[in-house]
């Protein structure tokens, strides 16, 4: 049996590989290792995304956290880095959010976090998928008085809203901003922040049913918030993802703006602002060239993890840094809050633009974007990880490298969340780069499915 935890919690199609037994087991073996050494009775913060699923699964969850005889607080929908912060502020012993981020609508996920916020150790994960495959053997069920219950407090959104405002208490009175909010779980607590510190606001994506959380919208989809901010006149449009983790923006010109970007920018002015951390930058190996360029060239040291925000929160908290992401949009503030929080990072983006009075084109000119091509290969999601085992495709691999003789770059990873193996090529020419990216993945898919 495949390992159950992936770069980013358990994730599956709800209701199949993501069964209600499995969220149930996955709430008792959570519940039993995170909390065994406490002497109180452990309470748990749960929290979802706007997918249909998100109550049947939170529902199988809390059964099964309440049977340890720990209790759970649910909170209703709620942005990732808000269960996170909500976990520290309350002082309970864990935190979980039931999401799939950017997944379509048919995934959802079950994602845990320690008492201090932070993401789960491979170790901790380990510990709770053996338990669910001993069947919760040597765990005593308690039954009367012992048995756990839930509270409900929806209320706690808006404890997030004012710590947000506190973070990064930036005037954006005369702005103009354009939000999607990807129909999930931003919908309420990025536009009543954003609001609330004065900015003229324009909303799309803000009307969640359920099945339409990330359908042709948020930053996975980012052409309509692109043409919004120019037909609006708007001076950046800002995209989260499902769960509101990440970020994307779109300069006033309608040009996307991305992680890599963002964290350029961000980590330029801090380092100005001289509250960058040992002046470095934590990013991952997908992180464009053209970023470690920038590095070089504004006295910033660029330090690289394997790809996955665990990885480089990883790396920040055991080096002292308190900047680091992904291009992707998960980006980090380490001093604020314990996981990317797209809200976080859209408040430092805008507080740079108050502070410097330049536009975002003109910030985003901090770094170059070298071209850059990403095509993902279907295979089955048993075997992504063994992809360079087929001679076939680690000889085509070592025939690109070899054709880009030092000025380019191939790297080729499995999906920690989808049965995927993404190809990213950079060089210095789109088509060629778009060309072979694109062999290289139908070559992957041909011979591993």
């Amino acid at each position: 049996m495949a390992r159950l935890f992936g770069t980013d919690g358990v994730r599956g199609i709800a209701g199949s590989e993501l069964s209600i037994e499995l969220a149930t087991k996955l709430g008792q073996a959570g519940a039993y290792v995170l909390t065994k050494e406490r002497e109180h009775q452990a309470t748990i913060i749960v929290g979802c995304d706007t997918r249909i699923s998100g109550g049947m699964l939170a529902s199988a969850l809390m059964a099964g956290i309440c049977s340890v005889g720990a209790n759970a607080i649910f909170v209703g929908v709620m942005p990732t880095p808000a269960i996170a912060y909500l976990t520290r502020k309350h002082k309970v012993d864990a935190g979980v959010v039931i999401s799939a981020s950017h997944n379509p609508m048919e995934f959802n996920g079950i994602k845990f976090f320690n008492g201090e916020g932070y993401k789960l150790s491979d170790a901790l994960e380990d510990e709770i998928e053996e338990l669910i495959r001993n069947n919760m053997k040597e765990v005593i069920l308690p039954i009367g008085s012992g048995v756990g219950k839930i509270d409900y407090r929806f209320e706690l959104r808006d404890e997030y809203v004012k710590f947000m405002k506190k973070c990064v208490p930036v005037d954006l009175a005369g702005m103009k901003i354009v939000v999607d909010c990807a129909e999930g779980a931003a919908h309420y607590t990025s536009v009543k922040t954003i609001r609330e510190l004065g900015a003229k606001l324009v909303t799309i994506h803000t009307n969640p049913d359920g099945t339409n959380i990330n359908a042709n919208c948020g930053s996975t989809h980012m052409d309509e918030l692109k043409a919004r901010v120019v037909y609006e006149k708007a001076d950046i449009g800002i995209a989260f993802d499902g769960d509101a983790d990440r970020m994307l923006a779109v300069d006033e010109n309608g040009n996307l703006v991305d992680g890599d970007q963002v964290m350029a920018i961000c980590g330029k002015y801090l380092k100005e602002q001289g509250t960058l951390k040992k002046d470095t930058v934590v990013v991952t190996v997908m992180s464009n060239l053209g970023f470690s360029l920038m590095g070089e060239r504004e006295g910033i040291h660029v330090e690289k993890t394997k790809v996955g925000d665990r990885y480089v929160l990883e790396n920040m908290r055991e080096k002292g840094f308190n900047l680091g992401g992904e291009q992707s949009g998960h980006v980090i503030f380490l001093d604020d809050n314990t996981t990317g929080d797209g809200l976080l990072t859209a408040l430092h983006l805008l507080d740079v633009m108050r502070g410097t009075g330049k536009k975002l084109s003109e910030l985003a000119q901090v770094m170059e974007v070298l071209p850059q091509a990403l095509v993902n290969a279907k295979v089955p999601n048993h075997k992504k990880e063994n992809f360079m085992d087929y001679p076939e495709i680690a000889e085509a691999v070592a025939m690109v490298e070899a054709k880009f003789n030092g000025e380019g770059r191939v790297l080729i990873r499995p999906s920690g969340t989808e049965p995927l193996v993404r190809v990213m090529i950079e060089g210095k020419d789109q088509q060629v780069i778009d060309e072979e990216a694109h062999r290289l993945a139908e070559l992957i898919t041909k011979i591993m499915l």
